[in-house]
């Protein structure tokens, strides 16, 4: 295995990440952005069709202008802008290369950064790794089932089956509504009461409207409690319900990965928040030389953070950096 030093290595190449890549090319550093994926992974595996809250100015990065069509851009479009920022900007990334292990030398304070294809070296570690790798399980029997996904892409294969969505918030809302429309019979399984209160605003009254209308079949204060090859059993208020199906798409959400920040040495909250300790004015965390970027300093609070109100944490890391190498 080849070994190499960077100044700075930044863990993920989402859109954070890429941020941090900028500032840093931006100073003048040596860096190197690692991400397990493609490029911006956890966008790509968005649903196709997705519509963001925000408009491009607020998914801007390192004051590059990102120009879209619509009043709030597409996926796709998000894609394309992240994918142009990175061959303008001609960023220093490797793709499809996951971090395994970060270790520090005690004797000189370098990191060893160790991947399936290489080993680096680096004074600084930047972890800008998100919070959409692992999914929520329903914890059922049947869950393995290979018509069970916890990721939805696009509609048509749906069409003419019976679909259950799992959830309450804009993933299960989109998909729920468009399988609906490509004809599919819906039905959705709600923990809660009600159609989650952060779905998009010029969304929501459509999944109510189609819910009310009996269009689409909602169960609230309900869950799922076992997944069969044609059939689900729910538990509703008014007792266990089995229903015929074909598909069971669980939007249940996703966590960070906080198993990895332990290894590497950061200390979490006890709570069930597991907040990973870091300063909120440079964002290092109780590792020396360690910065968290991004989402990922929520801890499992996955909905405070995004790509709007995290820009500045890699201008914030960056400055750090500048500031501590020369003094």
């Amino acid at each position: 295995m080849k070994k190499e030093h960077y100044s700075v290595i930044i863990i993920g190449g989402g859109p954070i990440g890429l941020a941090c890549g900028l500032e840093a090319k931006k100073a003048g550093l040596d860096y190197l952005v690692l991400e397990k994926g493609s490029l911006v992974n956890s966008l790509y595996n968005y649903p196709v069709n997705m519509t963001f809250f925000s408009t491009s100015e607020r998914l801007e990065i390192g004051g590059i202008p990102f120009v879209s069509n619509n009043a709030k851009p597409t996926r796709a479009e998000a894609l394309e802008y992240y994918r142009r920022v990175a061959v303008a900007q001609q960023l220093n990334i490797h793709l499809f290369e996951k971090v395994e292990a970060v270790n520090k030398a005690t004797e000189t304070g370098a990191f060893t950064v160790t991947t399936a294809k290489s080993t680096y070296t680096a004074s600084y570690i930047i972890i800008a790794t998100g919070f959409y790798d692992i999914p929520y399980l329903l914890n059922v029997p049947g869950e393995e089932l290979p018509k069970v996904t916890h990721y939805y892409k696009e509609p048509h294969f749906y069409a003419f089956q019976k679909v259950l969505v799992v959830g309450a918030n804009n993933s299960a809302v989109d998909a729920a509504l468009e399988t609906w429309r490509k004809g599919a019979e819906v039905t959705m399984v709600i923990r809660g009461k009600e159609i989650g209160e952060r779905v998009k605003y010029w969304v929501r009254p459509d999944i109510v409207n189609r819910i009310e209308e009996g269009s689409i079949k909602a169960y609230f204060n309900a869950e799922v409690t076992a997944v069969r090859d044609h059939e689900v059993d729910i538990q509703t208020p008014g007792g266990k319900i089995t229903l015929g199906n074909d598909w069971v798409i669980a939007m249940t959400g996703y966590q960070p990965d906080l198993n990895f920040l332990r290894k590497t040495g950061i200390q979490l909250s006890d709570d069930e928040i597991m907040k990973p300790a870091y300063s909120e004015e440079t964002y290092e965390t109780n590792v020396d030389n360690v910065f968290l970027a991004g989402v990922i300093c929520g801890g499992m609070n996955t909905h405070r953070l995004f790509i709007e109100n995290s820009r500045v944490h890699a201008e914030k890391i960056i400055a750090t950096i500048l500031e501590r190498d020369t003094d």
